[in-house]
């Protein structure tokens, strides 16, 4: 005998109360051929970006020790061999990959958190909005830092001094905080995001577990960041020199 009970339409149970506002849809698998780009996005979010990101801060961390332990640093990562190859295969290609890429994903989204208040959508604008705040830190940082000025890679000794001169301008110094939060942000939000998309966390409440995991993650690059600008300002270290031949002095360790 047929039954006169009416099949349930596909996706009813998703559907939404009438008068309420869908938010931006989560990215399925499969969804043409911009799967692929998306996975390969957020794969260079954690590896190499990511890491890079990590050793930047702990490789900064060591202006709390003084200018001479900062120029060794430098003078370690610069000196390493086929830098130049290294960075561009490593760290300046996938950054390019990640924040153009990213960006269109961001023109081609559709998040309004004002008509669309969820959290989801927040976060998502926020992660929008921390990337392109990072992506012009970094292009700024790496000018200044490379690219004018004292050759730090020629002269490493110089390094402390030519970031300490350079924060004592205060607009430089905000936008390094600024920078600093928005990159600690992006790379916690991200690894949260990593690891929902490719299902190295399910369920909700593994989730939630994860996202104070990763936001303890951001709060301590912030605090990180935090410290080594302050070590910049320290008053045993003002007025460090950036030329020679007091930076080789500083190289030696006979100056600190």
């Amino acid at each position: 005998m047929a039954s006169t009970t009416a099949s349930p339409s596909v996706g009813a149970s998703s559907a939404v109360p009438a008068g309420t506002r869908e938010g931006v849809p989560p990215l399925r698998a499969g969804e043409g051929s911009s799967f692929l780009w998306r996975r390969l996005h957020s794969l260079s979010g954690i590896v190499p970006v990511g890491a890079f990101l990590t050793e930047h801060f702990f490789s900064n961390a060591f202006a709390t020790n003084g200018p001479h332990a900062y120029a060794d640093q430098v003078k370690f990562l610069t000196g390493l061999p086929f830098v130049v190859w290294v960075e561009a295969l490593f760290i300046w290609i996938p950054i390019a990959f990640h924040s153009l890429y990213g960006f269109y994903i961001w023109y081609r989204g559709d998040s309004n958190p004002i008509s669309y208040p969820w959290q989801g959508n927040w976060m998502y604008t926020m992660q929008r909005w921390t990337g392109a705040i990072a992506f012009f830190y970094i292009g700024w940082h790496t000018y200044t830092m490379r690219f004018s000025g004292v050759h730090i890679i020629g002269n490493p000794g110089a390094a402390f001094g030519k970031v300490q001169q350079e924060l004592q301008n205060p607009w430089a110094l905000a936008f390094y905080v600024v920078g600093i939060v928005a990159a600690s942000w992006h790379f916690g939000y991200g690894i949260w995001l990593f690891a929902a998309k490719w299902g190295l966390v399910l369920g909700g409440r593994a989730r939630r577990r994860f996202g104070f995991v990763c936001t303890g993650l951001t709060l301590t690059f912030i605090v990180v960041g935090m410290v080594t600008l302050r070590a910049f300002f320290r008053p045993e270290w003002r007025n460090t020199p950036i030329n020679p031949p007091a930076t080789q002095q500083i190289e030696k360790g006979t100056r600190r």
